[in-house]
């Protein structure tokens, strides 16, 4: 068994768990740019304190690379915690991010999402640098 046999992909634009990514399609080698990342962009994600985004993470693997690369880690820690389980708390973390990344090869980035109660989802985007 591995972990990878629990990641679930699909279309963001159908499915409300599937981490978006924007990026650029190219890049220039060695030059800052951003990278979003978000759950929900077509269809809201519940962000409630039973459910909600835990965590979302970028990759990038070269072409031809062995290994992913861990870029970011973007975590979201409230969601209407309070000591009163009938009353919700007065704040709520958003599944949205961003991340300045520099790449000096071509290749994919991968995100993946984690649901506290549907698991872990994944997405990627190939980009050209050059």
């Amino acid at each position: 068994m591995k972990l990878g046999d629990f990641v679930q992909t699909g279309d963001w634009k159908g499915e409300k768990h599937v981490p978006v990514i924007e990026a650029p399609d190219h890049a220039a080698s060695g030059e800052a740019f951003e990278v979003k990342l978000c759950v929900g962009k077509e269809i809201a994600h519940p962000n409630t304190a039973s459910h909600y985004i835990k965590w979302i993470k970028l990759y990038f693997v070269p072409d031809g690379g062995k290994f992913a690369i861990e870029l970011a880690n973007l975590t979201f820690d409230f969601h209407g915690d309070s000591m009163d389980p009938e009353k919700p708390g007065p704040a709520h973390s958003e599944p949205f991010g961003a991340a300045k990344v520099k790449l000096t090869a071509s290749g994919t980035l991968i995100a993946q999402s984690y649901c506290n109660i549907h698991g872990l989802w994944e997405n990627s985007k190939p980009i050209k640098v050059g």
